[in-house]
C-alpha cells in the first residue's frame, strides 16, 4: 500500500505512472495499517470499504488523459509465479512411489533389471529389482506371470519396506490357495484310506467266508468220517465175532478128531 501511495505522489506531482502489484490476500493488519494511512493523509477514502478506495487510487494512477478513469475499476492482485514441481508435492518427498508398468516392462525386456529377491506363493510372486542405470529399485508384484503392482524406490530399505508389505500381502491372498491345497490332500487321503480300509474289510470278508466254508467242509468230514468208523465198528464187531465162531468150531472139530486116535502109553 505504501508503494500505491509512492505512485500516487509521483503521479501527483507529475512523474510517470505505472502499475504495481499488490498482494492477493492482504492480512487484516494490513488492510487496518492501510486504513490508517489513508486517515493520516486526509483522503475522503478513509471512510469508504477497501474497494472504493483502491478504484479512486487506479483513477488517479490512470491520469487526465485517460478515457478510462471515469469509469469505476477495481484493481486486481497480480499473484507471484513460481516454478511447480514435476512430481506432485505431495509425492515429491516420499521415498516410494508408483512406477509406470510399461517402463518396467521395457527395463525388464531389455535385461536391465537385477534380481535381488523373490518371493513366490502359488499363483503370487513378489520381486525386489534394481536398476543400476539410474540407481533405482523396482518392486513387482505379479499375479499367474501379470504384473499386478509395481513400485520405484530410491533406496534398499525403502524398497524391502515394500517388498515385506507385498510379501504378506501375497502371503494372505494366498491363503484361500494354501487351504485348497490342503484340503485337496487331506481328502485325497481320506478317499485313499477309506479304499484300502474297503479292501481290507473285503478281504476279511472273503477270509470269513472262506473259514465258514471250510468248516463246514471239516464238519462234514467229520461227520461222514463218524458214519465210517461206526459202520467200520460195526463190521469189527461182526467179524470179531464170526472169528471167535470160528475159531470154536475149530476147537470142537479138533477135540473131536483126537478122540479116535489112541492113548498110547509113554515109555
Amino acid at each position: 500500500m505504501k508503494s500505491i501511495l509512492h505512485r500516487r505522489n509521483a503521479v501527483l506531482s507529475g512523474g510517470a505512472s505505472h502499475l504495481v502489484a499488490v498482494s492477493a490476500e492482504p492480512s487484516p493488519d494490513g488492510a487496518n495499517a492501510r486504513q490508517a494511512e489513508a486517515a493520516s493523509d486526509g483522503s475522503p477514502s478513509a471512510s469508504r470499504g477497501p474497494d472504493t478506495g483502491n478504484t479512486e487510487v487506479s483513477a488517479q494512477l490512470a491520469g487526465p488523459g485517460d478515457s478510462s478513469a471515469d469509469l469505476p475499476t477495481t484493481a486486481r492482485a497480480v499473484s507471484t509465479l513460481h516454478a511447480v514441481p514435476a512430481v506432485p508435492a505431495h509425492l515429491a518427498n516420499r521415498p516410494v512411489q508408483l512406477a509406470d508398468g510399461a517402463s518396467f516392462a521395457a527395463l525388464a525386456a531389455a535385461n536391465e533389471l537385477s534380481t535381488f529377491r523373490v518371493f513366490h506363493s502359488f499363483d503370487y510372486s513378489v520381486t525386489l529389482l534394481f536398476h543400476a542405470g539410474t540407481l533405482s529399485y523396482f518392486v513387482a508384484m505379479h499375479q499367474d506371470n501379470t504384473l499386478w503392482y509395481v513400485f520405484r524406490a530410491a533406496d534398499l530399505d525403502s524398497a524391502g519396506a515394500v517388498f515385506h508389505h507385498l510379501e504378506e500381502q501375497a502371503t494372505r491372498l494366498a491363503d484361500g490357495e494354501t487351504r485348497l491345497a490342503q484340503l485337496a490332500a487331506q481328502n485325497a487321503m481320506l478317499t485313499k484310506q477309506i479304499e484300502e480300509s474297503e479292501a481290507h474289510a473285503e478281504r476279511l470278508r472273503v477270509n470269513l467266508q472262506r473259514h465258514a466254508e471250510q468248516e463246514h467242509r471239516v464238519g462234514a468230514r467229520q461227520h461222514q468220517v463218524r458214519r465210517d468208523v461206526a459202520q467200520l465198528e460195526a463190521q469189527r464187531i461182526s467179524a470179531q465175532a464170526q472169528l471167535n465162531k470160528a475159531h470154536r468150531t475149530i476147537h470142537q472139530l479138533s477135540v473131536t478128531s483126537n478122540e479116535g486116535v489112541p492113548h498110547l502109553p509113554g515109555r
